[in-house]
């Protein structure tokens, strides 16, 4: 598919090396993780645990609207100024400073905050997909938080969800939204072929293998990104299942490589973010790749995909239609 011109040539790719941040990573990562949590404790259940994930806003990672009684409650991370804030459908919030403390003191700030909309909540206690799985109430390992580097990196998902939709609004089929997978730690949108596939053998860290036999019931091509994979984090893509001939298709740009442990495609964040023009360098990488999944997996194209501005070229009206 041809890829569109752009003109963000060069505008708002920050440059955040993951080895300069790790510790404030890891330490987001399970706060975002007690968050996801609590979204998943009062949303209904969704296909492919749809329900759970975080979005990205022009302030940081939200939760959006949770059910809870008779009306709704939100949570959101707001990376400009370093707060969570809560509010509910009744008039009421509360907000949480994010600042170096332990996950255990955040893990208890953010409950007692809970209570100011109303809100009562259980939660797994434990992260998932992370290996030690410290109990968040327990967990004073991790208690790094480097403001300057967490608005950085927020600014790397606003790109990847920007360009992500873009590429969403190509595909007719069944395709998830843009959103933030706190398991991971990983922006993702992901499109089906619409055919069933084998049951996932799981083994993902500290999560029920049935967690991933969800998520991945029916045949996908998806695409995200992640802080890590690169000096600067990755944009991924992958094939569930891996299609026989999927890495022997040609992808763009040249950058980026396959890799066999892991399992997917990765093109270095540092790479995008260096070219002139990164739109393009990334829209490339995304269609590219899927292209690779569904011609090797046989996916029937001409029905699943679509032109986004097809609404800007209505087809001729019959001059005889009344």
């Amino acid at each position: 598919m041809e890829v569109p011109e752009t003109n963000n040539a060069g505008i708002g790719w920050p440059e955040l090396r993951v080895q300069d941040w790790t510790g404030t990573r890891d330490t987001q990562h399970l706060w975002t993780q007690i968050v996801g949590k609590i979204r998943m404790a009062h949303a209904p259940m969704l296909n492919h645990w749809w329900q759970v994930t975080l979005y990205v806003t022009p302030r940081g990672l939200t939760t959006s609207s949770i059910p809870y009684g008779h009306g709704t409650f939100d949570m959101e991370f707001d990376f400009r100024e370093h707060v969570l804030r809560l509010r509910s459908s009744r008039g009421t919030s509360a907000i949480v400073i994010l600042s170096p403390k332990p996950v255990a003191q955040f893990h208890a700030e953010t409950f007692d905050a809970l209570g100011w909309p109303g809100v009562e909540t259980a939660i797994r206690p434990t992260p998932n997909e992370v290996e030690p799985a410290i109990p968040f109430a327990d967990d004073y390992r991790h208690a790094s938080y480097d403001s300057e580097a967490v608005r950085l990196f927020w600014l790397q998902p606003i790109q990847a969800d920007r360009l992500f939709n873009v590429f969403r609004s190509c595909f007719l089929g069944k395709v998830s939204p843009v959103h933030f997978f706190w398991g991971g730690m990983d922006l993702a949108c992901t499109r089906f072929s619409g055919r069933p596939a084998p049951t996932h053998p799981g083994g993902a860290p500290n999560c029920a293998d049935w967690v991933m036999v969800e998520g991945y019931s029916h045949e996908v091509s998806s695409c995200g990104f992640w802080p890590g994979g690169g000096d600067e984090g990755a944009f991924y893509s992958y094939a569930y299942p891996e299609p026989a001939g999927f890495t022997g298709r040609p992808v763009e740009p040249a950058e980026a490589a396959y890799d066999q442990e892991l399992g997917l495609y990765l093109l270095p964040y540092e790479v995008v973010r260096r070219e002139a023009d990164p739109d393009r360098q990334l829209l490339q990488f995304l269609h590219s790749t899927y292209s690779a999944a569904a011609e090797a997996g046989h996916w029937d194209r001409a029905s699943l995909e679509t032109d986004p501005d097809r609404w800007r070229h209505p087809p001729a009206r019959d001059p005889q239609a009344r």
